[in-house]
């Protein structure tokens, strides 16, 4: 008697279902332990995994509550890629949904900001422009110019002071969090990325540049998010790019 592949998946990552049928442990004899002993093992490396990628998470909600969670949410989101290092992708949404703890509205978002961190440490490399290209361009092609950012950047747009908080848990001697929404820039200038909270405007900037938006109508774009925040100021959004190594390519244009 064959197991299909959906049944015995179903059954290595709950607990509470049997042991499938027709099972043996190689000498004809049933699976039973050995299929439980493996099981476990299963589930405590795949919660181990999450722990490491999603740190953060678990200081937020205690050992015990994480683990607890954990076991739910590898239930409902099984492994999907051979890599258990790129296990996790879909705890974002999981927690955006999961009504226990809809309280802690700014735990997807924290999520997120893990998961960016994760992706961009795996993401391929790509050589930066020297910072001197930008600067020499004359104004009307800097803001006619559409730039190519790196495929390691990521960027998070919170409602929530969603760095603050990350730090916080994360960092000694990081204040607490204030209630003020972030926007966060993920680069990797060297071997680890690194989170960097934006002034106002920077997302909506960085945003526009990713979507193909020309330097001038990113910049357009950004001025009018901060209407009635106060002016949106280029430089450490620009800054930020920068000592990322954010920037791998200028397609220099005339200003519209």
């Amino acid at each position: 008697m064959s197991v299909s592949q959906d049944t015995f998946r179903a059954a290595l990552l709950d607990s509470a279902r049997p042991v499938p049928e027709g099972l043996s442990d190689g000498h004809g004899r049933p699976a039973g332990a050995r299929f439980s002993v493996y099981r476990n093992n299963v589930a405590v490396s795949l919660t181990e995994a999450l722990e490491v990628s999603f740190p953060a998470i678990r200081k937020l909600i205690g050992d015990e509550n994480f683990r607890g969670l954990m076991g739910i949410f590898l239930r409902q989101h099984p492994p999907t890629a051979p890599m258990i290092s790129q296990y996790g992708a879909a705890l974002p949404g999981f927690l955006e949904g999961f009504e226990p703890l809809a309280h802690l509205g700014y735990l997807p978002d924290v999520a997120r900001l893990e998961q960016a961190l994760r992706e961009s440490y795996h993401a391929a490399d790509a050589v930066a422009i020297d910072p001197a290209e930008l600067q020499n361009l004359p104004p009307d092609a800097l803001m006619g110019a559409t730039l190519t950012l790196a495929p390691t950047l990521r960027l998070i747009r919170s409602r929530w002071p969603v760095h603050e908080i990350w730090a916080y848990n994360m960092e000694d001697g990081a204040p607490k969090p204030s209630g003020n929404a972030q926007n966060v820039l993920v680069t990797r200038p060297e071997f680890d990325p690194i989170a960097t909270p934006l002034a106002p405007g920077g997302g909506t900037f960085i945003a526009a540049l990713a979507d193909g938006q020309t330097f001038g109508t990113a910049f357009e774009v950004a001025t009018q998010a901060t209407k009635g925040g106060g002016e949106f100021d280029l430089t450490p959004t620009l800054s930020a790019l920068i000592a990322g190594r954010a920037i791998i390519q200028i397609r220099p244009g005339d200003s519209p």
